[in-house]
């Protein structure tokens, strides 16, 4: 689907409140920082659709063009996807779309396809391996329990927001966080776990919670970031700061806010509707920290349950919770509110007409969890959920 300009006007421009607390409106001009996005994806075999070890050869095919844009994962049944940072979601969308059909490009060389899944739809024929890096060696023996048979590769979508400061990411990281359950609602495309159907609309979400430190970020200042930074790191909860897995922490290695939420999608237009949501809710925000206007308060344990309603949910028909005000509400009715909340920074960026057109073809045509189970039930057979969004992830 082509981002140009709907000419009809927007469904979603009526007012909608805010989650309770969290305020409706900005009185400062809202920014537009720049943005980033890795992708996470899967490698499955062409015949079996089943996972396969075969990312060495993938990244070497796709290195000579892309360079250090691609990288391999935790498996080597995965490859990731890194886009440069940029102000221009035009520009982030080309990008997006030229590293897919590279990987994709690529991976038919290994005879293998590209699959934008969250978790993998079909188990692998046999025990994945842990790609050869001594960090990942050290993970793996650490935290076997995390681990597990080494069958369960996740894949997710991580969006990055330029900052100017570590101080300055982490306000926005107490901020976004009323937001991220809709976020990771929008996003959900992994309902399958390996041959059944969860129930979940991300099983992803599940998963990646084995490891130490998924969940909420806390409510942090620099000062108490770094206590805590360096005491998990001290104490043996985690390897290193690279480990930090918060739905929104601050990069060690670029000065980004990153939020983590999201699985990785077939859909391209999906990735870049969740981008432009999270820079058109941080222009929103990162100015309320200068104009001395307090975050919300959030109970974690309201946060949590908001989170878990988003991972089983998704878009589908469920409820989610307002983790501010407490309110069970319609997950649609929180993704408007999230759009027009974020709608100032939206159209800073030039982004509200775009983000109008994907939503509405969001609603009328499911998120992905919706899609993989549709192809599913045409036929009863999951190579089907694989071939649809093996050919959705290449459609760029």
């Amino acid at each position: 689907m082509s981002l140009a300009v709907s000419t009809s006007a927007p469904r979603h421009g009526s007012r909608i409140l805010a989650p309770h607390g969290t305020g409706s409106s900005c009185s400062a001009a809202p920014t537009v920082p720049t943005m980033g996005v890795e992708e996470e994806f899967l490698l499955v075999d062409r015949r079996s659709r089943a996972p396969v070890g075969r990312a060495a050869g993938v990244i070497q095919a796709a290195s000579g063009r892309l360079g250090p844009l691609v990288q391999p994962e935790f498996f080597t049944a995965q490859v990731e996807s890194c886009t440069s940072p940029t102000s221009s979601t035009a520009v982030l969308r080309a990008e997006l779309a030229w590293l897919r059909a590279e990987l994709v490009r690529a991976a038919e060389g290994q005879d293998c396809l590209l699959v934008g899944t969250g978790t993998p739809v079909i188990p692998p024929e046999h025990p994945l391996t842990i790609t050869p890096d001594e960090r990942y060696r050290r993970m793996a023996v650490r935290f076997a329990s995390a681990v597990g048979g080494h069958d369960q590769p996740v894949c997710g979508c991580h969006v990055h927001i330029g900052v100017s400061s570590r101080a300055q990411a982490l306000d926005l990281a107490n901020r976004i966080r009323p937001w991220l359950p809709t976020l990771q609602a929008l996003s959900a495309n992994s309902p399958f776990d390996r041959g059944r159907d969860t129930g979940h609309a991300s099983w992803r979400a599940v998963e990646h919670a084995r490891w130490p430190t998924v969940g909420p970020a806390p409510f942090l200042d620099e000062a108490s970031y770094e206590r805590i930074a360096h005491d998990l790191v001290q104490c043996g909860a985690l390897l290193d700061r690279r480990m930090i897995y918060w739905y929104a922490r601050p990069s060690e290695h670029v000065p980004t806010l990153e939020i983590r939420v999201a699985d990785v999608n077939a859909r391209l237009d999906t990735v870049v509707l969740l981008a432009a949501l999270v820079r058109g809710l941080a222009g929103v925000l990162l100015p309320e920290r200068d104009e001395g206007r307090p975050p919300p308060f959030l109970e974690c344990g309201r946060l949590r349950e908001a989170h878990r309603l988003a991972a089983l949910h998704g878009l589908c028909g469920g409820e989610g919770l307002d983790p501010v005000g407490g309110a069970h509400v319609p997950m649609w009715d929180m993704l408007d509110r999230l759009r027009e909340r974020a709608a100032p920074g939206l159209a800073a960026a030039g982004d509200l007409r775009m983000v109008d057109t994907l939503l509405d073809r969001l609603r009328a045509e499911g998120g992905g969890a919706a899609r993989q189970r549709a192809a599913l039930a045409r036929r009863g057979r999951p190579a089907d959920v694989v071939d649809s969004l093996a050919m959705t992830t290449a459609a760029v």
